[in-house]
């Protein structure tokens, strides 16, 4: 395995060198600014700068939600960037659809992108009308509890093993001055954790069934209201949690001043930049310890057409350069995140990652809200959890009551 995949990344290089001859700069726009994000975005600038061009970094502070708007802005206002992350789903299809774009169907078919990139449906979404406009980079997944042993151990208490037993842990974690649950104050953040909920809770199937089919009669149903149930606990736990940023939360849990957090995987980029070892100073589970499921969300890159014709040719560098074999270990060991290529050497992985891939052979895999709704139904969602979390007076029975009619009216 680690000969194929040192032969292929020469392979790589020899084809990339062709086109430093008009090397140029490449403006590249994304939203990853946390200490891990950044170590993980500076192996693609390390990598294209090898090509002999020049990665001009345009990170934006904030997360996604702040980061869009800007980014599609200036692509429909005629100051495109070289070239825009958004996550995988339908965040940029208007853009594709109102020819905004730049077709990459050549470069996938040269490097066969069809053959690597695995599960087939992350290129599927970037397909428009059997043209390919996108480059998914990774796998990331939301279905996670992150936990402190030191917090647990200071409580007095097991490191917990599912959901139940987290809840249950609370008050021993209150008692010891320990947040029970970090969670940012970004809306994303509070959505995120119920998205996380229903397919722990109530199953993959509910969850299919609500955002996949938009069915509003199973959204209105009592599996749902168990999942507001939960929602309702995680608002009670998290109420001391006075942080605004993902990483400020995940911080929590890296001090031990909070016993856990939901988040994506891309968390793990923050505990190993801060030295902390899987299994030894945190825990994590899958699918809260319940179902163990993941889901195929992550980030893809989109290029947007530009006039200048160097800068097109280093578009279709960078994009082999993202998918090459080797920066694809290099970047996603540091993000926390999943290869989407399915034939590189993963051995350097920790325990967590290796939890993950387990899961993704077995094929237990969801996909994301962003993957199965608009942007304008997920705002709605945001919004709705945002104001759920923060109104302690907001029953669980009337935020499902406003759920249902965003699920209704969901396309």
């Amino acid at each position: 395995m680690r000969v194929r995949l040192f032969a292929a990344a020469l392979a790589a290089s020899a084809a990339l060198s062709c086109g430093a001859a008009n090397a140029t700069d490449l403006e590249v726009t994304h939203w990853w600014t946390s200490g891990g994000e950044a170590a993980a975005v500076a192996e693609f600038a390390k990598a294209f700068d090898a090509t002999g061009n020049h990665w001009v970094d345009g990170a934006i502070a904030g997360a996604g939600d702040t980061a869009r708007p800007i980014m599609i802005s200036r692509i429909t206002g005629g100051d495109p960037m070289g070239a825009t992350q958004f996550n995988h789903g339908r965040q940029a299809e208007e853009l594709v659809e109102s020819g905004l774009m730049r077709d990459l169907t050549d470069v996938a078919t040269k490097e066969k992108w069809k053959d690597v990139i695995r599960p087939a449906s992350l290129l599927d979404e970037c397909t428009v009308d059997g043209k390919v406009y996108c480059i998914p980079v990774n796998i990331h997944s939301w279905q996670w509890l992150w936990l402190s042993n030191k917090a647990f151990e200071k409580a007095g208490v097991a490191v917990p093993t599912n959901w139940d037993e987290f809840v249950a842990a609370a008050p021993a974690l209150e008692k010891a001055g320990i947040i029970p649950l970090a969670v940012g104050k970004e809306s994303w953040q509070t959505s995120g954790a119920f998205n996380v909920l229903i397919p722990a809770i109530a199953g993959k199937d509910i969850y299919l069934k609500v955002y996949k089919d938009k069915d509003a009669t199973v959204a209105a149903g009592p599996e749902i209201a168990k999942v507001f149930k939960a929602a309702d606990d995680a608002r009670k736990m998290s109420a001391k949690s006075n942080v605004q940023s993902w990483n400020q939360a995940t911080n929590l849990v890296i001090t031990g001043a909070a016993g856990g957090q939901i988040m994506g995987d891309w968390a793990q980029g923050e505990f190993q930049v801060a030295g902390q070892v899987a299994g030894k100073d945190y825990t994590c589970l899958p699918g809260l310890g319940v179902n163990a499921l993941i889901s195929t969300g992550g980030d893809s890159f989109y290029f947007p057409k530009l006039k200048d014709p160097e800068k097109s040719k280093a578009q279709e560098v960078l994009a082999s350069v993202m998918l090459s074999p080797a920066t694809q270990v290099a970047f996603n060991l540091k993000k926390g995140s999943v290869p989407v290529r399915g034939d590189v050497d993963l051995a350097a992985a920790n325990d967590c990652m290796k939890k993950g891939l387990e899961i993704l052979d077995k094929g237990n895999t969801i996909p994301e809200t962003n993957q199965l709704m608009t942007e304008d139904s997920n705002t709605q969602i945001n919004d709705l959890f945002a104001e759920f979390f923060a109104t302690p007076s907001m029953t669980p029975e009337d935020a499902q009551k406003r759920y249902v009619d965003i699920i209704a009216s969901a396309q």
